[in-house]
């Protein structure tokens, strides 16, 4: 036997691991997702603001919001979040969830009907990582 640490791991060995998973999961609960993308575009069809994430197993699970600096203070970001709740919701999903660090949103998730769930410190030895869900109704 042998363990390998890398930082540089094949493709297929990572894939390998999250297909095991998926196939373990299984056994329990659908192997279904369905990616969420939405895309604020001005009007020459740039981008001033997106949300990626999916949904699975009856959650929204929000990955990144970013909103132009030049664009922000204008509800974009609120006006994105739900639209992204209400697609979720189409969807059968009963909540929603996120992380964000203390440097990043998390006054701007909280306005939003978003409860802390948890947190971790120590990031880069100043910065709090926090965990926040919603439920969708």
């Amino acid at each position: 036997m042998n363990l390998e640490i890398t930082n540089n791991p094949a493709k297929e060995d990572d894939e390998f691991v999250i297909r095991k998973i998926r196939e373990y999961n299984s056994k329990f609960v659908p192997n279904e997702f369905e990616l969420l993308s939405i895309f604020y575009k001005s009007d020459d069809g740039e981008i001033i603001g997106a949300i990626t994430g999916k949904t699975f197993w009856n959650w929204l699970h929000i990955e990144y919001l970013w909103v132009s600096e030049s664009e922000r203070d204008q509800y974009i970001g609120s006006k994105i979040i739900l639209a992204a709740e209400n697609e979720a919701i189409k969807r059968g999903c009963v909540g929603s969830m996120l992380d964000t660090f203390s440097f990043q949103a998390p006054e701007f998730y909280k306005k939003l009907g978003y409860s802390m769930i948890g947190s971790l410190s120590g990031y880069f030895g100043k910065y709090e990582r926090y965990y926040l869900k919603k439920k969708l109704e």
